[in-house]
């Protein structure tokens, strides 16, 4: 057989708020995801994969420049990117690849910082500064939420609105109306914001709904693309609200919940402001077994319908020849407490909240040595930025040793048995740690049983 070459593209999968411990690969005893394992079974699985924080934006917004939160300053939701942060499109580009956005980044666009250089937002830079560096071919951050102030997105925004539409899906908001709620006999919308509506099925066709929405969309590019291309596949779910179309909402019932992980002692010693949010609304919800047994079957649902479109992409990529010259990456922002110590949401340094799955499959014939095998190192998202780069052939500033230190393409992989480390000190890691002079390296302690939390839960 002949040898096949290293990757020209890549396609870089992220789910949001997907627990690692909700998949079948990862040891879910109920939720079977097939064909996300299959992707395992022909990659490399890692088992201690952390973001840089709970939170859907800074989370991401490390993961795109490769940075600490405490380094790019986006600490929050709706803290804008700031300009002149280099991005994984920056990184990129500069080295050949383009870099492509297909659904969600979460990202604000620092206007102010704009306006004072001067720069268009219609411009090429503009846009790409105002995008957090990707070319957007469809840019979907869900979450077309209208309250008492208005709308949080505006749905004329959204391509996708204006796609429902024209499948016929009535209303001023059919992101909500359809997508992301249920109805009763009497037509009545019974909105997917309330837990308690979280069994009924999405008032929608299976195939109209978000996922496979966008994973049409990530086809359309890919069809189009001259490589070699970054897409950034950037699903919104299993993030709520959970509601999930038939037939996935019926798929999963009490009997398929795991129990909560929590303890009366956790309550009753719990930290201040742990506490705070323990008996906070959403976290006196998840205290109660009635609501994560509407909520997790759905969550559920909704991670099943996440795996049957990953198994309708790599059927479409193996049929398309793309599987031969594309690396794929598949991991998720944050994770979801769903009751766990007390808790709803993410928001804290729990396990449930920032460790990830992390699966890379690279096509080349150096990586067959570590199909399907499973790495136990310690590994960040701030770590895919440089193995990107390394497929990309970015060349390397002679300083910038952290980059080799943070590949994690199988097929540099391959005969390695643990992750770089200095000549000094066995249990120092080198991380990248982009500067303002280009990249540098920033040593971290660790031992082979350093967890965030201490623990496993």
């Amino acid at each position: 057989m002949k040898p096949k070459p290293k990757p020209k593209n890549i396609l870089f999968v992220m789910f949001d708020q997907l627990r690692w411990d909700y998949l079948s690969c990862y040891g879910h005893p109920h939720l079977k995801t097939p064909n996300i394992d299959r992707l395992a079974s022909r990659g490399v699985r890692f088992t201690r994969a952390y973001v840089q924080s709970p939170i859907c934006g800074p989370s991401r917004m490390s993961t795109y420049t490769g940075r600490y939160v405490h380094s790019h300053g986006a600490s929050w939701n709706g803290i804008p990117l700031k300009v002149g942060e280099m991005t994984m499109g920056d990184h990129l580009r500069a080295a050949g690849m383009g870099c492509w956005l297909v659904g969600k980044t979460h990202m604000r666009a620092d206007a102010e910082g704009m306006r004072r250089l001067g720069l268009d937002p219609d411009s090429i830079i503009g846009a790409r500064v105002a995008e957090c560096g990707f070319d957007v071919f469809e840019r979907d951050d869900g979450m077309v939420a209208i309250g008492p102030d208005g709308p949080l997105e505006n749905p004329d925004d959204h391509r996708y609105s204006h796609y429902l539409r024209e499948r016929g899906y009535a209303g001023d908001n059919p992101w909500h109306d359809h997508a992301n709620s249920g109805v009763d006999a009497a037509g009545n919308v019974l909105s997917g914001w309330f837990m308690k509506n979280a069994a009924e099925a999405a008032n929608i066709e299976e195939p109209d709904s978000e996922t496979p929405y966008l994973t049409r969309r990530a086809m359309e590019f890919i069809e189009q693309a001259s490589a070699p291309w970054l897409c950034h596949l950037s699903y919104i779910k299993p993030h709520w609200p959970y509601i999930v179309p038939a037939p996935y909402h019926t798929m999963y019932d009490t009997s398929h919940i795991k129990p909560a992980v929590r303890t009366n002692e956790e309550f009753d010693n719990a930290h201040p402001v742990l506490k705070a949010f323990m008996t906070s609304p959403v976290g006196k919800a998840f205290s109660r077994d009635e609501v994560r047994e509407a909520v997790i079957p759905a969550y559920m649902g909704l991670i099943k319908q996440c795996d049957d479109q990953i198994g309708l992409l790599l059927e479409w990529l193996d049929q398309t020849g793309r599987m031969d010259d594309t690396m794929i990456v598949l991991t998720s922002d944050h994770g979801d407490f769903l009751g766990d110590h007390w808790m709803g949401e993410k928001t804290f340094f729990h396990d449930t909240s920032v460790k990830i799955p992390l699966i890379i499959f690279d096509p080349s014939s150096d990586a067959d040595a570590t199909r399907g095998t499973v790495c136990d190192e310690l590994v960040e998202s701030i770590d895919l930025l440089p193995t990107f780069l390394e497929i990309a052939g970015a060349i390397r500033k002679p300083s910038a040793t952290s980059w080799k230190a943070s590949r994690w393409c199988p097929s540099c992989m391959a005969g390695r048995k643990a992750r770089i480390v200095t000549a000094s000190s066995a249990n120092m890691i080198t991380l990248p740690l982009p500067s303002p002079s280009g990249w540098g390296s920033a040593r971290a302690r660790r031992s082979s049983s350093w967890s965030p939390t201490g623990g496993t839960s």
